[in-house]
């Protein structure tokens, strides 16, 4: 009984000391069926949007239970934003020159900020990078996170100029019709295990 009262202070001395090492990130991968992204734009007949149909994606914690987002990437395939409308599609694709460039995609840099509104959510403003039409730009991300039950949701809009990225923004009949520069991109992105 000596012995092992002996050795208590130094195997609890161990495991304080070693804790940390044995804290693993935690990875997520985006769910495509039940994620939702949309970009919406207006032109000189009618506002229009398209919806992405293929999403992918990873979520990486460095500490989960505080929220603390040590990775984060984003891409769409170019070819499926739809709107439901081929010829609308066709001048979509030209426009983001989908031959050549087949992803749109965003890679956080750095978490600016994570304001915590509950135990289950965070208001994060984070700076990534942003490739569309093979440009790629510094932008300021403004989203929520919330975990609800085994799933991470984040949501959030921006709002881009598509010259930014050398895009042109899309006319039909022959100019008659012209899209608006301003888009707004709308997602929802649900990250599981």
């Amino acid at each position: 009984m000596m012995k092992k009262t002996k050795l208590l202070p130094y195997l609890l001395l161990f495991v304080c000391m070693t804790a940390p090492f044995f804290v693993q990130a935690q990875k997520l991968t985006l769910d495509n069926e039940t994620s939702f992204l949309q970009v919406l734009g207006t032109s000189s007949l009618h506002d229009w949007h398209v919806q992405a149909e293929k999403q992918s994606g990873s979520l990486v914690f460095s500490d989960a239970d505080k929220f603390a987002i040590s990775s984060l990437t984003f891409s769409v395939e170019s070819e499926s934003l739809k709107s439901g409308k081929p010829a609308m599609d066709k001048k979509t694709f030209e426009a983001l020159n989908t031959k050549k460039f087949k992803t749109i995609e965003f890679v956080l840099t750095e978490v600016l900020s994570a304001n915590k509104k509950s135990d289950k959510r965070y208001d994060v403003a984070a700076s990534g990078n942003l490739i569309i039409n093979g440009v790629k730009k510094p932008i300021t991300l403004k989203f929520s996170i919330e975990k609800n039950d085994k799933v991470y949701i984040i949501e959030g809009s921006h709002k881009l100029l598509m010259t930014t990225f050398g895009i042109a923004p899309p006319k039909a009949l022959l100019g008659t019709i012209k899209t608006g520069d301003e888009i707004e991109v709308k997602f929802k992105t649900i990250f599981k295990n």
